[in-house]
């Protein structure tokens, strides 16, 4: 083995301005398939932040239009789901997969303390919501039971909120977006904690804040927490609601999932005297089936960049190819003798592709070290900087890097890329006949 080194060096040293121009070929198509999947990590990673602090077992529902007629009524007609949707949730029809379920009642508020104020969303919730959503408390406590029972008047601010209260910029005015919407938080310069326990005025109510939850990424800043019944009592909400929250188990797949929801439309839509296929009479939004179309879409994007660095890599291969064809031409004479003195053909197609995967190996790596270290300079800058979209800082990479089932990868593709490279060549060197090779110039 170690003579079969020495000879690719030689040939190697012989044709050095040769090798270098088609390894940087090679160079190059790996170094673009690192960064390409770096990038691409790292547009993924900024879009997806936050959705792993979302427990993906959950189903929310809300009303909607109804987008038929039926029953004897015309469409456009306003869905409003209210508590007997809630026991219709977690009764026996759904006990099969539904676990917990909770609602909630919101109306729009304007919260003060001193001087200082903040438009924002007051919502009426449950206990279950913080595990369902995964809330951070930073300081204090979440609602609890007896704030429920006893229609307790506490909030839950977040940091954000604390900080406006407390001597910061009055927040803006801003629309309840679902229950998520994407943005950075804010950094939190003042010390939040002495509001806890303090009263806020709410209305013509004042509201003792009991808890202040972390400012996440995915949470909306404009939402206050309070207890159900104590929003619903206070600001005559009836028997309706603004929407359904519920885990489940069982749904495994794409298939279940869509059976369940299927089911369920149908059952509430009738209940509200609506078509049993009207999408639109209420939404559904289905955590678990947003995360596998968020990782289908990250799937389909990691293969494109497959093949547009591979196509990028296949430029090099050629070139290593062609010049390994170069070489069996310019060395014919040399097998020829070779086999003349009891080389096989075996021995000399093992000393062509031996050079091919050497130039291909060393120079795909010295590609993929620059590759990485591309990927690790792209994290400290553009990782580092965000965008404002709405006044909320969005990060453009998060984390543009790639790990080591690349790296393996990568280094499977660049030794069978060598392979192939050479191998064409290497079977042309074997098939030479010694009495004409040795006639060769």
């Amino acid at each position: 083995m170690r003579d079969v080194f020495i000879e690719i060096w030689e040939s190697i040293r012989r044709n050095k301005l040769r090798t270098c121009l088609t390894g940087f070929a090679v160079s190059w198509g790996i170094f673009m398939l690192i960064v390409l999947l770096g990038a691409g990590n790292g547009l993924m990673n900024a879009f997806m932040t936050g959705s792993e602090d979302i427990a993906t077992n959950t189903m929310q529902v809300g009303g909607g239009w109804t987008s038929k007629p039926y029953d004897g009524l015309k469409e456009g007609r306003p869905i409003s789901l209210d508590d007997r949707d809630v026991a219709l949730t977690g009764g026996e029809l759904f006990s099969a997969h539904v676990d917990q379920v909770i609602s909630t009642v919101s109306t729009s508020v304007t919260v003060n303390y001193g001087k200082k104020y903040f438009s924002g969303t007051l919502e009426g919730n449950f206990p279950a919501r913080r595990q369902m959503d995964k809330i951070e408390v930073r300081y204090g406590r979440f609602l609890n039971e007896k704030d429920i029972r006893d229609q307790r008047k506490v909030v839950v601010l977040s940091e954000t909120q604390a900080e406006n209260l407390l001597g910061g910029t009055t927040a803006r005015t801003g629309a309840r977006m679902g229950r998520r919407s994407l943005g950075a938080p804010k950094e939190t310069t003042i010390d939040v904690r002495p509001l806890l326990g303090q009263y806020v005025r709410i209305g013509s109510f004042s509201y003792r804040v009991v808890g202040i939850t972390k400012a996440d990424r995915m949470s909306d800043s404009n939402l206050i927490y309070a207890p159900f019944t104590t929003v619903k009592t206070i600001y005559g909400k009836g028997q309706e609601i603004d929407d359904i929250t519920f885990t489940f188990h069982g749904l495994d797949s794409e298939q279940a999932n869509e059976a369940f929801e299927e089911q369920y439309r149908a059952t509430v839509n009738l209940r509200h005297r609506a078509a049993p296929d009207d999408r639109r009479a209420i939404w559904i939004w289905n955590r678990f089936m947003q995360n596998l179309q968020m990782n289908k879409g990250r799937n389909i994007l990691s293969t494109a960049l497959w093949i547009i660095g591979l196509f990028t890599l296949l430029g090099g291969i050629v070139g290593v190819s062609n010049i390994m064809l170069i070489t069996v031409k310019e060395r014919t004479h040399e097998f020829g003798i070779r086999k003349a003195i009891g080389a096989g053909p075996w021995d000399i197609m093992k000393l062509i592709l031996a050079e091919s995967v050497s130039i291909t190996a060393f120079f795909g790596y010295v590609g993929m070290l620059l590759g990485m270290l591309t990927c690790l300079l792209l994290d400290k800058t553009l990782g580092q900087s965000s965008m404002s979209v709405m006044d909320e800082q969005i990060s453009m990479l998060v984390n543009p890097t790639v790990g080591l089932d690349v790296a393996v990868g990568a280094t499977v593709v660049l030794i069978v890329a060598g392979t192939l490279a050479g191998l064409f060549p290497a079977r042309k060197a074997a098939q030479v006949r010694p009495i004409e090779a040795l006639r060769a110039e």
